[in-house]
C-alpha cells in the first residue's frame, strides 16, 4: 500500500473530526438554522443549512486568496468583522424576543421566503468570526503541496466541511421540526419559544464577541 495515500487519508479524517467538532459547538449559524425551522418550517430550515454550506465555500475561496492573512495582520479588520457578526445575530435575537408574534402561524404560512432565509444564513456565515479563525489557524495546516493540486485539495476539504454542516445542522432542523406541531397548538407556546430562541441568539452573539475579541 502506498504510504503517501495512507498519510493523506489520515490527514483528511483528522480534518473532518476537527471541523465537525467546530460545527457542533452551538454558534450563530446553528442558532439561525434552529430559529428558521421553528418560524417557517422544513424548507426554511434546510435553506439556512444550504446558506451555511455556501458560506463555507466562500470561506475556503477567501482563505485560498489570502484574506485570512489580511485579517491576521490587520486586527482592526478582524474586530470590525467580529462586531458586525455579533451585532447582526444579536439584532435577530432581539427581534424575536420583542415581537409578540415572532412564531405566530407556525406550520401555516411563511413569514420569510426560502430565498431570504438562504441569503440571511449566507450572511450569518460570512460574518461568523469563528470561521475566519478556523480558516486562518487550522485550514492551511491541511494543505499539503506533496499531495498535488492545491485547488483540488481545497475543494475536498470544503466538501468535508459541508458534510459536517449538513449532518449537524440538518439534525438540528429535524429535531426542531418535532416541536412545530406542539407550537401550532398554542400562541403562548410560540411566544415562550420565540423568546427562548431569541435569548439563545443574543447569548451566542455575546459569547462570540467576548471569546473572539480575546483571541
Amino acid at each position: 500500500m502506498d504510504p503517501l495515500a495512507m498519510n493523506q487519508t489520515h490527514h483528511l479524517w483528522l480534518y473532518f473530526v476537527l471541523v465537525a467538532g467546530i460545527v457542533a459547538v452551538p454558534g450563530m449559524e446553528m442558532a439561525y438554522a434552529l430559529s428558521s425551522t421553528l418560524v417557517n418550517g422544513r424548507r426554511s430550515g434546510f435553506a439556512a443549512v444550504a446558506g451555511s454550506v455556501t458560506g463555507g465555500l466562500a470561506h475556503v475561496a477567501m482563505s485560498s486568496l489570502g484574506i485570512g492573512l489580511l485579517l491576521q495582520y490587520m486586527p482592526l479588520a478582524f474586530n470590525a468583522l467580529l462586531l458586525a457578526g455579533a451585532l447582526y445575530v444579536g439584532w435577530m435575537g432581539y427581534s424575536m424576543c420583542t415581537s409578540p408574534g415572532a412564531l405566530q402561524q407556525v406550520g401555516h404560512s411563511e413569514r420569510q421566503t426560502v430565498r431570504e432565509t438562504f441569503l440571511r444564513a449566507l450572511m450569518t456565515c460570512l460574518l461568523n468570526p469563528k470561521a475566519y479563525v478556523f480558516m486562518l489557524a487550522v485550514f492551511p495546516q491541511f494543505i499539503k503541496p506533496q499531495y498535488g493540486s492545491l485547488v483540488l485539495q481545497s475543494i475536498v476539504l470544503w466538501l468535508l466541511g459541508a458534510l459536517a454542516q449538513i449532518a449537524i445542522y440538518g439534525l438540528v432542523v429535524l429535531t426542531a421540526l418535532r416541536f412545530t406541531g406542539w407550537l401550532s397548538q398554542s400562541e403562548g407556546h410560540q411566544k415562550r419559544v420565540a423568546q427562548a430562541v431569541g435569548l439563545l441568539m443574543i447569548a451566542t452573539a455575546l459569547w462570540t464577541l467576548v471569546t473572539g475579541w480575546a483571541m
